[in-house]
């Protein structure tokens, strides 16, 4: 029986390079998205192609009922789950001053609300398994901060420490919990950043270059695989050596 992997947000970006690596290790996929059916399709049929099953299932993550629905349909058409990867994220950014409350909260129900809703769906099931394995997107901005993304910050430094106690609590029953957190990778958002501002975050970057969507995609495969057996509570910097 192929090992079943659950990834949030996994219609474009990291969530769907993450999505094709295990497609490509074997991986029964579930795919969910919010609102892009036609891209999450394509991510669908990506996986596919590389001769493993997958399927979509369409959820907000900041709503626990879509995420239990979610953890449903993954059991219904699989009977267990081996992988949570809790990818969804959205960003809001704003200087303090003019970010009001709504703004805040939208991106911490998300990020942090979500990762939280996903990980207390599955629980459970793993748990009931006495196997598992949960990973978790954080960022670098969650450790060091950002100006004008205070919402962002906090909602991934939020992520860490709910990484760390999920772990400890996880653990007697053999499950393991870490998070990622990616520097600067090169996607959609940062393909309209300026030069100028490119430049600047390169001169951050000790490696002098952007992440690529597979190198966050490596990391997590990793963090599932058996070659990480001993590793949980740990929050792991995928970043070019930007946060030493």
């Amino acid at each position: 029986m192929n090992k079943v992997v659950v990834i949030t947000g996994a219609s474009r970006g990291i969530g769907k390079a993450i999505a094709l690596k295990f497609a490509k290790e074997g991986y029964c996929i579930v795919i969910n998205y919010r609102g892009n059916e036609e891209k999450a399709n394509q991510v669908r049929q990506e996986c596919m192609a590389k001769g493993v099953s997958a399927i979509l299932c369409q959820g907000d993550v900041s709503q626990y009922e879509e995420m239990e629905h979610l953890m449903k349909v993954a059991m219904d058409n699989y009977g267990r789950i081996d992988v949570l990867v809790n990818n969804s994220g959205i960003t809001k950014d704003q200087l303090l001053l003019k970010m009001n409350t709504q703004t805040f909260m939208d991106v911490v129900d998300v990020n942090l609300k979500g990762t939280f809703n996903t990980i207390k769906a599955v629980t459970r099931i793993m748990m009931k398994q006495r196997s598992g394995v949960i990973i978790n997107m954080a960022s670098v901005i969650g450790e060091i901060g950002n100006a004008g993304q205070a919402n962002y910050a906090a909602s991934k430094a939020g992520i860490i420490g709910l990484t760390k106690s999920v772990a400890k609590e996880l653990a007697p029953r053999s499950i393991r919990v870490n998070a990622i957190a990616p520097g600067f990778i090169a996607t959609d958002m940062t393909d309209v950043l300026d030069e100028k501002t490119k430049e600047n975050i390169l001169q951050a970057i000790p490696l002098n270059t952007l992440g690529a969507v597979e190198d966050i995609a490596n990391m997590a495969y990793f963090l599932a695989s058996d070659q990480a057996k001993y590793v949980t509570g740990q929050v792991i910097n995928v970043d070019g050596g930007m946060v030493m």
